[in-house]
């Protein structure tokens, strides 16, 4: 389960696949050195976006739904 505390790179390198829901929200994270350093949550909030619901779509596309 991918928590807000979690680094956005960490994410990136174990479930590859929520490249496209980071995209979707505006977070170009695979392209992006901080990445490997910032929370979701950090990320999240610089780009105005809901740590809730790109968690949830972050945890969706991890399970395969």
């Amino acid at each position: 389960m991918i928590s807000k505390e979690m680094t956005i790179g960490e994410i990136i390198r174990k479930h590859p696949q929520t490249i496209s829901v980071f995209k979707k929200f505006g977070l170009d994270c695979n392209e992006c050195q901080i990445a490997q350093f910032e929370a979701v949550e950090g990320g999240a909030n610089v780009h105005h976006v809901d740590v809730d619901e790109l968690l949830s779509e972050l945890n969706q596309v991890i399970s395969g739904n």
